[in-house]
């Protein structure tokens, strides 16, 4: 497990704010994460009631570019939660849950499309 880390929060915009919180309800479950904050129109997902992923609505013009966002799992099995959550909740396969030694040896994730598009992983880095 990576802790700590150089990014304190990160906010998303999308299309339908409540729709992708429900979606990342179920998602986030099975790695630990919760809705910890509404702020307006704006809902904070976090562990232990500190919240570090928001999502948005869409503010700006254009169409958005796909993010890529990995989310820490504590362990393999979580790993797979988050899959079958996700694809539950209606979420495109990209890649089933697997090592990934390109990545460096203990690296295991698995990959799913959000409702906007993105590209969204679990990742545990320790080997079970």
């Amino acid at each position: 497990y990576y802790g700590g880390g150089m990014i304190d929060h990160v906010s998303v915009q999308v299309r339908d704010v409540a729709a992708s919180a429900a979606f990342y309800t179920t998602v986030l479950a099975p790695l630990g994460g919760e809705r910890v904050m509404d702020f307006g129109d704006v809902v904070g997902f976090g562990v232990a009631g500190r919240p570090t992923f928001w999502l948005g609505p869409t503010a700006t013009a254009g169409a958005a570019r796909e993010l890529h966002l990995a989310f820490v799992a504590p362990d393999r099995a979580a790993v797979h939660a988050f899959l079958a959550a996700a694809v539950a909740a209606g979420a495109e396969v990209l890649h089933e849950p697997r090592e990934w030694p390109e990545y460096h040896p203990g690296y295991y994730g698995a990959f799913v499309r959000d409702l906007d598009g993105n590209n969204v992983e679990a990742v545990c880095h320790r080997a079970d």
